[in-house]
């Protein structure tokens, strides 16, 4: 989830409050705080999968220093910029490729909706996943649509 479009400046507005307690973003039954707020804390994820669930719920929580902490040192951006208008909807997963405890590569592909000034979208993307350091990072993306 690395798209970046070309758009006015806007001001920066609050993303929605999400606490320990909530349900978490990424789509899972399962509170903000046991599935992806535990990686955003420090936890490392565990499979490819857990860290796109993980980095999709850094997006709608506007997680920058999580999203630049698990992105691959060689691809990784100076910043992360968040569009005000953005707001992330929701995470359906498509397709997992390896990404286990006992591989060193894996892929997710998936669609992840989001409204942009209140019009729906998606974002349609396969991720690449590598081990650096033992840990899960992201690599790079291949958009889909």
């Amino acid at each position: 989830m690395s798209r970046r479009t070309s758009r006015p400046h806007r001001p920066a507005t609050n993303p929605p409050r999400t606490t320990p307690a909530s349900p978490c973003p990424c789509g899972l039954p399962a509170a903000y705080g046991e599935c992806c707020g535990r990686f955003h804390a420090g936890a490392a994820a565990p499979t490819c999968e857990a860290l796109m669930r993980s980095r999709y719920s850094a997006f709608v929580v506007r997680d920058a220093s999580y999203l630049l902490r698990t992105w691959h040192p060689a691809a990784r951006p100076p910043s992360v910029d968040f569009d005000p208008a953005m707001r992330w909807v929701r995470l359906e997963i498509l397709d997992t490729t390896e990404g286990s405890a006992f591989h060193t590569t894996g892929t997710v592909t998936f669609r992840a909706h989001y409204t942009d000034d209140g019009r729906p979208d998606a974002l349609h993307e396969q991720s690449r996943f590598a081990r650096h350091e033992g840990a899960w990072v992201y690599a790079e993306a291949v958009f889909v649509d």
